[in-house]
């Protein structure tokens, strides 16, 4: 019986809506760090069998790229647009949160270092420990990370960016990916 990853790309908006594309990303992110969990659980039973280095690649690959770029987006253009727009707003408080939000980025990536070497391990097809707890503690971050995000973050940059705003953050968003946004 072949067990299945999913996680791959899903349709997302695309830079005319950042915000969206922004909310759509957290999804996928979810959706990869449930197969990093599901990957954990096989590897003891199976190894690095086929469906698990596929799915080890995969998880690799996009924390490589599009979670790499979604942090960007957000360190590089979302958060300053969000600080400059705040004319009105408690400055305190919103600086509070983006430094929160940039500190969980740091926090993401240190949990990350050490499962990204497993899962070049696993997509090379060699032996490797991943240790449930150490994904799972992965996924448990990036989960409270994303709900922060979606609660706090995006309705807030939704009410104080201006659209001319948000349209630039969108067109640097097409240009971190290579003139594809999606």
């Amino acid at each position: 019986m072949a067990v299945s990853f999913p996680g791959g790309p899903a349709p997302a908006p695309g830079a005319d809506d950042p915000l969206a594309l922004l909310s759509a990303c957290h999804g996928r992110i979810a959706r990869q760090c449930a197969t990093l969990t599901r990957l954990a659980a096989h590897l003891p039973a199976h190894g690095s069998d086929a469906a698990a280095q596929t799915a080890a690649a995969a998880v690799v690959r996009y924390f490589d790229t599009a979670a790499a770029h979604h942090h960007e987006d957000e360190e590089e253009d979302l958060f300053p647009a969000l600080i400059e727009s705040m004319a009105g707003s408690d400055a305190g408080c919103l600086h509070a949160l983006v430094r929160g939000l940039v500190a969980e980025h740091q926090q993401l990536a240190a949990l990350w270092a050490p499962l990204r070497q497993a899962l070049s391990e696993v997509a090379a097809g060699r032996p490797a420990i991943l240790p449930p707890a150490q994904a799972e503690a992965f996924a448990a971050a990036y989960a409270a990370h994303i709900r922060r995000e979606e609660d706090e973050l995006l309705p807030m940059a939704a009410r104080l960016i201006s659209d001319n705003a948000l349209a630039d953050i969108g067109q640097a968003m097409k240009a971190r990916r290579g003139g594809d946004a999606g």
